[in-house]
């Protein structure tokens, strides 16, 4: 692998990583597959472009939060209120959004962003500009998400993910915590895809399609790599999983796949990463019976040779 395609997939793998984040909360936190994800990255990403043409890039990113954060808090209300399955109710807000989407663009299916202002243009001339702001906005985000999550509400929102009929017997308001978990993955997503669109310079209506298998894949690699022992390790571990799953995009297109198949290796990444508890414990039980098989008969075979 070439030095400059190591140093982009770092740079993806560090902006992904805030979508990897946003995926934790819904997916692993709240236990809820929420496909949301797909639409409401593509959103903060249109808001973020419109913005910048506009003149007024980092402003568009706080906008792209913030209409992740309803759009999460619509997928809530769906679920909640109206009782549709969380996986349904992602999809339902999924395909609302592209049309969403595509008002927000102005009717275009992408939005070129070169030679506009955006945020990088804030350390212009520096090579390292689209290293430095990536991984300044991750470090914050990472040290507001773990404080939030060891606060009172943050361990209701954990432990509904875990048991939300407890928190009820204990007069919690699960429908309240959904609705502002999911606020804040969606919000998360839409970041991450407005830093994308600004950092590859065009935004384009179908970016966000396999988003959510990016995002699972991330938080499942990182987990199964680099463990979850505690709070910290498990967002250091999404963090590092992204930039791992990056990377092995990047081996595979320097092996000579063509990009119209890197869908079909995100599936793949994912299953085999998912795979990976059932695989290990089959491996452990093979080499238990090893051991036992050949290794008591060795040693069976040493005591009588004494």
């Amino acid at each position: 692998m070439t030095l400059l395609a190591l140093e982009g997939s770092i740079e993806l793998g560090i902006i992904y990583a805030i979508m990897a984040l946003g995926v934790f909360l819904s997916f692993r936190t709240l236990n809820m597959p929420d496909l949301t994800v797909d639409g409401s990255f593509t959103l903060g990403a249109a808001c973020s472009a419109m913005l910048a043409v506009a003149g007024h890039p980092w402003l568009g990113l706080i906008a792209a939060m913030g209409a992740g954060f309803v759009a999460g808090n619509v997928t809530a209300w769906l679920h909640t209120k109206l009782k549709i399955q969380p996986l349904l109710a992602g999809i339902l807000v999924m395909l609302a959004l592209y049309s969403v989407n595509l008002r927000v663009m102005g009717g275009r299916a992408n939005i070129p962003l070169i030679n506009q202002t955006t945020i990088f243009s804030l350390l212009e001339g520096n090579d390292l500009a689209p290293l430095i702001i990536p991984v300044t906005i991750l470090i914050l985000i990472m040290v507001l998400l773990f404080l939030f999550l060891q606060t009172r509400f943050g361990l209701i929102l954990r432990a509904t993910g875990d048991n939300d009929q407890m928190v009820r017997a204990i007069g919690g308001n699960t429908d309240f915590t959904i609705t502002i978990g999911l606020a804040l993955s969606n919000a998360l997503v839409a970041l991450s895809g407005a830093i994308i669109a600004q950092y590859q310079s065009f935004t384009d209506i179908s970016m966000g399609v396999g988003m959510v298998v990016i995002g699972l894949a991330s938080v499942i690699i990182g987990e199964v790599i680099f463990g979850i022992r505690s709070l910290l390790r498990r967002l250091l571990a999404v963090v590092l999983g992204a930039m791992v799953y990056r990377l092995v995009i990047a081996l595979a297109m320097e092996a000579g796949m063509p990009p119209t198949d890197m869908k079909l290796i995100s599936a793949v990444v994912v299953a085999v990463a998912l795979s990976m508890p059932v695989i290990r414990d089959y491996l452990l039980e093979r080499k238990k019976r090893w051991v036992t098989r050949y290794g008591g008969e060795g040693g069976q075979a040493d005591a009588k040779d004494k």
